[in-house]
């Protein structure tokens, strides 16, 4: 009876582990929240409990298949709002962002298709395999991981393409932003620092100026000539529109001269524009110095040189303003002197002024270096006239030899035989002009300093040998034994050759010449051309030290004494 109650009972036993084993969970590798929890076999009493177990995980799948569901509907619906953005955006990208735009739509609707994918088969949970369950939440997730790398890949490409089209404005990039959801750091770069000073950085290339060298072009500046000379513009302002240019009046070597208007004190001026670089611009600031002296040495300017009123600069340019007279000597002797020279009366006028000129020279010591009828003014009536142009002017003890000082018509033989230079000098130009005021015609023509030499002893005779031997230059004109050579050209060859002249004939006579430009004299006429050329004579002395004084030339007769009629 015993045997037979165990039997039963171990067969009851076996039964019930039979049964569980039937229903126990096989093993798995997944680990973690990827698994569901396992069955507690303490708490299954039976087979109803069991099953409502398997219900009741049923139930829970279906919940989770459900939130994935609508999980991918919002992500399906976000997807659609940013391909809408793009479309309205598409014309203004490139045609390299518009390809990554539709192989982005193109990767999208796989997206979609495998997005779908797992909510299909958890709608179709019909099965009762958990292992299979299992599986399916694995591939979810991973899929889910898939998309969203695919979508974070899309979304840089798209934002590098676009990068240039939205880098001008700000709320084109904020929308990139909001559409791609980049952070803000990621934002800051698309962004332009107004205070950056990356942003403010020179550029080289800026820095590079090409200037255009060709001739054709006015140089430098606009206001300048090819020579620095500057360009006359009637109507321009000076000095703060104090001045008006009138009219060009003349040019020479170190300016140009023009007629303006004086708009404070409502009168004509004068103004000498010196040319436009540094030898110009010292040499302006010498005459400046020049000019003061003797204004302050002639306050009344009652002594015939021009007087300066003041000076400015007008880009780069120094001005010299000065009185304004009528026209120069030179062109007094074209229009008056019909070949002949001015009146007698003119000519003693003419010649007192000039010497009362040199007279304040040799007061304030200045030797002026290049008087001739061009650097002489007269006024309207032609009564009186003023010494200009002091650009050669130097103080006495600056004296250095050079044979090219003063004009070479004008030019003194201590000059061309470099001796040191003294008022002399100017005595001799005054001569060669007043002559020239008397017969309209030029003193000493000679084409070199050689000839010009000739053309003095032509008409004084042989130059004294003591003058010859303080020459620095006298072994280009004279041989060793003082006799000079006169350079000249071989007619075959075209070398130049020497002729040794060693008797002085002269061939000039100055009375002559004077009495041929005064036609029908009469004897007081006579007596003041007598006058004349006595005065010239010893103004001409070729020795300077030989030559009248200033006091004794304003004393002379010829200045002195009138013309009776």
């Amino acid at each position: 009876m015993d045997k037979s109650k165990s039997s039963r009972h171990h067969s009851s036993k076996r039964h019930l582990s039979a049964s569980i084993k039937s229903h126990k969970r096989p093993k798995s590798s997944y680990k973690g929240d990827e698994t569901p929890p396992l069955l507690d076999l303490k708490h299954i009493s039976s087979m109803d409990s069991l099953m409502k177990k398997r219900e009741s995980l049923k139930r829970e799948l279906k919940d989770i298949s459900k939130q994935s569901l609508s999980s991918s509907k919002s992500k399906n619906s976000e997807n659609k709002k940013y391909e809408h953005r793009s479309k309205q955006k598409e014309t203004k990208t490139s045609y390299k962002s518009k390809t990554k735009q539709k192989e982005l739509k193109n990767s999208k609707s796989a997206n979609k298709q495998v997005a779908s994918s797992p909510a299909n088969e958890y709608g179709m949970l019909d099965s009762e395999d958990e292992e299979h369950i299992i599986e399916l939440r694995r591939k979810k997730r991973k899929m889910l991981i898939e998309q969203l790398v695919t979508r974070n890949d899309s979304t840089e490409n798209l934002s590098d393409n676009n990068k240039k089209s939205f880098d001008d404005s700000n709320e084109n990039v904020q929308s990139l932003i909001e559409t791609n959801k980049i952070n803000s750091t990621e934002a800051s770069n698309h962004l332009t620092d107004m205070f950056a000073e990356d942003d403010f950085k020179c550029n080289d290339g800026a820095n590079k100026v090409t200037q255009d060298t060709d001739s054709s072009t006015q140089l430098i500046d606009n206001w300048d000539d090819a020579d620095s000379y500057y360009i006359i513009k009637t109507g321009d302002m000076l000095d703060c529109n104090k001045y008006t240019i009138k009219t060009l009046v003349g040019q020479g070597v170190f300016a140009n001269v023009v007629k303006a208007q004086d708009n404070k004190e409502n009168r004509e001026v004068a103004i000498k524009i010196m040319r436009n670089n540094d030898l110009m611009y010292s040499t302006g600031l010498k005459e400046i110095i020049t000019l003061a002296q003797l204004n302050k040495a002639d306050p009344d300017n009652k002594h015939h040189c021009i007087k300066m009123i003041t000076h400015f600069t007008h880009k780069r340019h120094l001005c010299l303003v000065l009185e304004s007279m009528h026209m120069d000597l030179r062109s007094v002797i074209k229009k008056y002197g019909r070949n002949n020279g001015l009146n007698l009366k003119a000519l003693m006028s003419y010649t007192r002024q000039l010497i009362l000129a040199l007279r304040l020279l040799k007061k304030i010591g200045v030797i002026h270096a290049d008087i001739k009828p061009d650097n002489i003014l007269v006024n309207e009536k032609k009564n009186v006239l003023k010494l200009c142009d002091f650009g050669s002017a130097f103080k006495i003890n600056e004296n250095e030899p050079t044979p090219y000082l003063v004009s070479r018509f004008y030019r003194a033989p201590e000059v061309i035989l470099g001796i040191p230079s003294s008022y002399g000098v100017d005595l001799w130009s005054t001569a060669c002009t007043i002559y020239e005021i008397a017969t309209s015609k030029i003193l000493f023509t000679g084409s070199s300093n050689n000839k010009m030499l000739k053309c003095f002893m032509d008409l004084k005779g042989r130059i004294p040998t003591r003058l010859i031997r303080k020459g620095k230059f006298k072994d280009q004109h004279f041989d060793y034994n003082n006799n000079f050579l006169l350079h000249k050209k071989d007619e075959f060859t075209g070398r130049e050759k020497y002729e040794v002249i060693s008797n002085v004939t002269i061939v000039r006579d100055l009375n002559k010449e004077l009495k041929k430009s005064f036609i029908d004299m009469t004897s007081n006429e006579e007596q003041k051309v007598f006058q004349l050329k006595d005065l010239l004579h010893k103004m001409l002395m070729l020795d300077p030290g030989h030559r009248l004084s200033l006091t004794d030339s304003i004393k002379h007769p010829f200045v002195q004494e009138t013309l009776q009629k």
